[in-house]
């Protein structure tokens, strides 16, 4: 997912992709946990859009207050 994507996406799409990225990423740590993973960089590229969805709505509650 690039930054040019999650900016021109509403906060609440925002928010539900957050939440559908952290419950990929406990199942990823679950799996990796047990031996299971087989695609180990899709965590990190899963945490980086993570961080990127985040920051996104960090500046734009900033830009509203």
């Amino acid at each position: 997912m690039k930054a040019a994507d999650v900016r021109a996406q509403s906060p609440d799409e925002l928010n539900d992709e957050l939440l559908s990225l952290k419950k990929e990423q406990f199942n990823l740590r679950f799996q990796q946990a047990t031996g299971q993973l087989e695609n180990t960089a899709r965590a990190r590229q899963v945490r980086r859009d993570i961080a990127r969805i985040k920051t996104v709505l960090a500046e734009r509650a900033r830009a509203g207050s």
